[in-house]
Formats: C-alpha cells, structure tokens, sequence
C-alpha cells in the first residue's frame, strides 16, 4: 500500500488486519519467496509483464487447479516444492526484482495525477460505486461487460496515480456457472467463493473484532462485514452480510450477484450505497467525489445528505446542493427499460423510516425517483434519482450521449433536447491487462520498452507501421494456436461431461485450425445482441462456413440471464449448430464465459464481431480488446465503433468493417435482414478474399496492413489511460487542463 494511501485511513483497521493476513501467508515461505505473499494479495501482480509466470512457475497444474489464485496456489503448494524454488538463483532473482518493483510502485509520489490534478488527494479521494467489479478470474464477483469495464476503471486510476477508493458488494456465490445440457439448454448452478483462500482481507477494528456497520433493511437491522481487495494503489471494500448475528434470509443479501426477484435487488442497492457510505464513515474516509458507476448505487446520494443534515441541522433542501455538488454519475443502459424502477409498495417497505430522517414527506421522498411530478403510479427510478441529486452525469460513447439525451429530456422539460446535461466519456479498456504478453514484447521492441505507460500517445502507435509483417503475424498465430488449444479443451470437457456420443467427444480434438480465417464472438446472449444473425440464412452460412478452398470458422462464448428464455434460445440453436456435419470442426461454443477465456479469444482472434440491435449497445469494450493484439473489427455502427471505424477515400474500411453501414430502420425484421445480407456479403466478397490473398510463406500482407490499421488508429483512443484522464478534466476536477502534460501511466518495469 503507498504511503498516500496510509495516510487517507484514519482509523488503524486496515493496518492492523495487514499483519494479519499476509503474514500468515508469509510465515509459510522460504526467506526469498516471502515477498510473493505481498505480490499474491494485491493484484496488480496481474497486469505487469511478468504476469503469471512468476506463480505458474512453482506449480503449472496448481496454478490451473487452483483456478489461477495465486493465494490458493500458495497455501497449497508443498514445502519441499517452495524450497526448491527457494534455491533456483535465477527465480530468486526475478522474485526480488518483482518486488523492487511493486516497492516503487506502490510508493511513487509524482504521479500523472499528482501532476495534473493536485486537489484530488488520498485524504479525501474519489469513491467508485458499482454493483460489480470484475478485476481477475479469481474474484469472481462480476457477470460481464459493467464489471470488467469497472475493474479497468480501478487499474488505470492506480496507475495514474487517481486517489480512488471503491465500494462494491461481497458475493458468495457471484454470479452464476453456466452448464449447457445435451439439448443445448443452459443450465445455472453457484459454487462458493472460498474467501478465506482467495486475495482478500476481512478487515477488523483495534479490539481484533470484525468491522462491521449496520443498518436497517426490511424492518430489520442488518450487520455488514467489511474486506478488502487491494488492486494496485486503490483499495476496493466490499459488504458482506453473511454473518451469523444476521437473519438468514438478509445473510442472503450477498448471495448472488442480479439474482432474485425485485425485493432482493432493492434491498442489494439499499446496501451498496447507503452501505457503502456507511462503510466509508466507518474507514476514516472523506471522498471529494462520490462516483456512482451506473443507477445501482444512486441511494448513495441519500445517505450523504442525511448525514449532512445530521451534522448541520439544516433542512434537505438547503443541502441539496452541496450534495450535487460531490455526486457524478455515469449511465450505462440505453433503454429505459433496462434501468431499475421500484415500485412505491417497496418503497414504503424499505424507506418509510428512512425519509423522514432527511426531514421530508412520503410525496416530497418518492418524487426524488419520479420521471412525472405528481402521478401517483409513477416508479422510483434510480436513475431519476441520480441524475436529480448528481452535478455531472455522461453516457459511454458519444452516440450513447446523444441517446441518453432524448431518452431522459423528459426532466428537463425547459430544456431543448441537445441541452440536456448529460454529456459522453467513451469507455476504453485497460491495455496492460488484455495486451498478450507476446503482444506486448513486439511493442516493447519496436514501439519503445516503455510503450505501455505512453498507450494514449497516438505518434508511438503510428510507428506499428515499422513492425515487419512476418514478425507481427507469426506471433498473432501463436496466439490464435493457444485460442484452438484452449476451445478444444473446454469443448471436450463440457461434451464428456455432458455424455455425448463418442464421436463428438473425439471430433473436440480436430476443433479449429490454425491457418483458418477466425471469427470470435463473446457476449452476454440476449435478443438484441443477435447472437444468431449468422444463422438468419443458414445455406448461406453453411456455404461460407463449410467452403472447403477458404473456410472460416467461428467461436461463440457467453452466458444468458437466468431469466432471458429468448436469450437461452440463441444458446441452443447455436450449439444445435455446432453439430452439423457440415462444419462440424469450423463451430464452437465455449461454456462459463470469463475473463480468462475472453482473454484467450481477443488475443486470439482475426476478426470480432459484433451485430447488435442500433443504438442499443451503450459503448462495448470486448472490440477494444481486439485491437490491442492485432485483431479487426466487424460490427454494426453502434456505441464505440461509431467512433473507431474509419473508412479510406474508396469508402472501405481501413481499420474494420461495418455491417449495414448507416441503414437503420425501426422495423426490427427489416432491419435483421438487412445487417445479415451486409455481414454476408462483407465475408463473402470483402474479409474471406482478403485473409487467403497470401504470399508464397502464407503471409496476407494486406490483412497485415488492416491489422496494423486497428492497432494503430484505435489504441491510443479506446483505452482506460485516455477514459480516466477525461474522468479527471472534466468530472472528478472540471477545469483541470491536461493539455501540456501527456496521459502516463506508472511503469511496470
């Protein structure tokens, strides 16, 4: 923990717990592997260039088994196997040398941030709310794209040197586990969380006892415990309910993450912000910012102003706006169906003791979340509510703005549509997580050793243009081989589990090619994502799938809303596809989405694709990913790729492709049949001829060029680096300007 961190805790718990938990975990290791107890509970160890292989090392089937948890690899690995490392010089030295570094990093005082936006301080940092966090497979507490989305958040933040803390909720079992049956139907199941062996710390107070808060939740006083999960610089706090003390049905509260009916959502939010403020009290920390990463958290902005009131006697009203005044407020959802309404019944339940601690009536409470003042039938919207009580609210891209605009003029009738306050960051992702290390090397020897603290820096991109195309594809195949190694081990684990036919079991072994065009496709299923559009025609996609001179071949991954039957619907048709005997080794569908195989799929990749429903993607971050190792993007011009796409002079695609150009009806079949006759075509006459157009060594140089179009023109835009430097300019600090002082990051060597 840096030392700017230790000064924003006043209380000691956080101190007192360190001495706990990574001691006894040091205690267990050899005098010179002791340091890998402090790398193993923080998991910056994840995103710097030694990345795994300083843990897989000791144990290559341990580290695996143990589901990548270097805590977990740890405490089970043998003495004698520990000491062994313990004598292997150079291992010793690669250990120290990691340590070094995490030293100075964790230390380092002039910082990008530090630099440029000196009133943001550890003493009173931002605080991120969200209701998922997706920072590494081993803490499985996220269920897609907000998650990891947030995870990335706190990386670049803590390589920026951005004073940020995080709130967030503990769940035991996270988010489901997806197992498709012999008929293709997905299935849920929840495994615990093992958190005594995951990289974790269950904080407690000076007296040794758990920290805890309380607060009331269904008429009934609920007890919070507090952990923590240190990522790089910023710490992220997470609530657990699952205590003894508490009733068993509010020990669930943390169960599941988006499970349950609306009562168990309402009373998750009323935990994550009220909580979390609480939480915040109890750690001794005074956020500047209060940052609510999507409506989940918007009761937040309750708890501020009734503390407030408790501490200066003043009416709701007068301090109303000092509260605006701390809150931003970022949305994510582009329908308005997708934000959380409650309706008044549950809100009566929940808050009826609530409202008049802020000195208002049960009318002047519930029109905080109304969208119309005075119907009485009208839901509480979180979303409403933090665009009421929030000085700055922004969309993720800048379609996603223009969206947000209209969907939400309805509060602000005195206002024309393009005035409405709710401006746009595009999202980006966290290029030192997702860039292969294979990747990375290449960067580091053509672009410059310390490419990745520069990724906003579009003149060092340019020079992807030096990188010899030999060089840069031998290495995108190596990626794709460790993609087919990875599909065909999941694919015949899942058929073998599931009994299928033998024949099946063993065509898992020939699944994919190497030197075969690659489509990956990785989503949450859901109707609007049309997972299926390539089935729309299937003799068509067969045709092109099955073309024996230059095939292609797809792999699908994701998992469907326990509740979204149409969702699961696209599941089993794709896998219902995939036993067609026709390309029956051109199609898979990998089971349990997560992070570490959405690694292995951008890395791996040629092409992404991505076919929602316009505008209904907010931004999508999975395309961004692909970038950053040499993939190419073929996706409908919605959320971010609006603004990566690039055409050249001829009206092609320099950097990707978009499906269905700019035609957009409202007729939604219409429109399916037009973005899949585009996306067969753009395959037939356009991607298939220009990957098999290869030299006499099998190297596509014009594909080449395309790749080092999507390098070269998408990352140093749709990066965290460049999202959390407008985060800083112009929500956390407005005002700041970083003009005269380049977006850079911490070094990781």
């Amino acid at each position: 923990m840096g030392s700017g961190t230790q000064t924003s805790l006043k209380s000691k718990v956080i101190l007192l717990r360190q001495m706990t938990t990574i001691e006894t975990l040091r205690a267990k290791l050899p005098f010179p592997l002791k340091p890998l107890a402090d790398l193993a509970y923080n998991y910056w160890w994840s995103w710097t260039n030694d990345r795994i292989s300083l843990f897989q090392g000791i144990s290559p089937d341990g580290w695996q088994n143990c589901g990548r948890n270097p805590v977990a690899m740890l405490e089970s690995a043998s003495y004698v196997r520990l000491t062994q490392m313990a004598k292997d010089p150079t291992y010793i030295k690669r250990v120290k040398a990691l340590a070094q570094q995490y030293h100075h990093y964790m230390q380092e005082k002039n910082t990008w941030a530090s630099r440029v936006a000196p009133q943001i301080t550890w003493e009173h940092p931002v605080a991120y709310f969200c209701a998922e966090f997706g920072i590494h497979e081993s803490l499985p507490i996220y269920s897609g794209g907000l998650g990891i989305l947030a995870g990335d958040h706190l990386k670049s933040a803590s390589d920026l040197g951005i004073p940020m803390v995080a709130i967030g909720l503990m769940y035991r079992q996270g988010y489901f586990s997806q197992r498709l049956n012999r008929s293709g139907w997905q299935e849920e199941s929840y495994i615990y969380n093992p958190f005594d062996r995951m990289a974790l710390e269950p904080l407690k107070n000076e007296q040794g006892e758990p920290l805890t808060i309380e607060l009331e939740i269904r008429q009934r006083i609920v007890k919070v415990q507090i952990w923590l999960a240190r990522v790089g610089r910023v710490n992220l706090y997470l609530l657990d309910t699952d205590r003894d003390d508490n009733d068993p049905m509010d020990r669930w509260l943390t169960g599941h993450l988006y499970g349950g009916n609306q009562d168990t959502r309402i009373a998750q939010e009323v935990l994550l912000g009220i909580g979390g403020i609480r939480a915040l009290q109890a750690l001794g920390i005074t956020p500047s910012v209060y940052h609510l990463n999507e409506g989940h958290a918007a009761f937040c902005t309750l708890e501020v102003a009734r503390q407030e009131i408790l501490g200066t006697g003043k009416s709701f009203y007068d301090i109303e706006e000092s509260v605006r005044s701390r809150c931003v407020f970022t949305t994510h959802t582009p329908v308005p169906a997708g934000h959380d309404v409650f309706s008044s019944d549950l809100m009566d339940s929940y808050f009826a003791h609530f409202w008049p601690t802020l000195g208002l009536s049960r009318e002047q409470f519930l029109a905080l979340g109304a969208r119309r003042l005075g119907d009485p039938w009208e839901p509480f919207g979180m979303t409403v509510l933090a665009l009421r009580m929030c000085r700055s609210a922004n969309g993720v891209s800048e379609l996603h703005g223009q969206v947000s605009r209209k969907m939400w003029n309805i509060l602000y009738p005195e206002r024309a549509e393009k005035d409405v306050p709710i401006g746009h960051i595009t999202n980006g992702v966290h290029a030192r997580t997702w860039t292969a290390p294979l990747m990375a090397d290449l960067y580091s020897e053509y672009l410059g050793e310390d490419w990745s603290t520069h990724v906003a820096d579009k003149q060092m991109w340019a020079k992807v243009d030096e990188i010899p195309d030999e060089e840069i594809w031998w290495r995108h195949q190596v990626l794709k081989e460790r993609l087919i190694a990875h599909t065909r081990a999941k694919v015949k684990m899942a058929r073998l589990e599931r009994g299928e036919e033998q024949y099946l079991i063993d065509a898992a072994e020939q699944l994919l090619e190497p030197n075969v065009l690659t489509i990956g496709f990785a989503r949450r299923f859901s109707l609007y994502k049309r997972g299926d559009l390539l089935l729309r025609d299937v003799d068509r996609a067969l045709r092109i799938f099955g073309n024996s001179q230059r095939p292609v071949q797809i792999v699908f991954a994701g998992k469907s809303h326990p509740q979204d039957e149409g969702g699961k619907r696209i599941i089993q048709r794709l896998m219902d596809w995939c036993k067609h005997p026709s390309i029956l080794n051109r199609v898979a569908l990998i089971e349990n989405y997560d992070i570490y195989t959405g690694q292995k799929l951008v890395q791996g990749v040629d092409v992404w694709l991505n076919n929602p429903r316009r505008p209904l993607e907010a931004s999508g971050t999975s395309g961004q990913k692909v970038c950053f190792n040499g993939g190419i993007n073929c996706s409908v011009l919605d959320g971010w790729w609006c603004e990566g796409y690039q055409a050249g002079a001829d009206g092609k695609g320099i950097n990707g492709w978009a499906i269905g150009e700019d035609a957009h009806t409202s007729d939604q079949e219409l429109q399916d049949r037009i973005d899949a006759e585009s996306l067969y075509r753009l395959l037939e006459e356009e991607i298939v001829p220009l990957y098999y157009d290869q030299d006499a060594n099998g190297i596509p140089h014009r594909w080449i060029e395309m790749m080092k179009g999507s390098i070269k023109t998408n990352a140093p835009v749709f990066n965290t680096d460049r999202m959390l430097a407008d985060y800083v300019t112009q929500v956390y600090a407005p005002g700041t300007s970083a003009t005269k002082e380049p977006i850079l990051a911490s070094a990781l060597a």
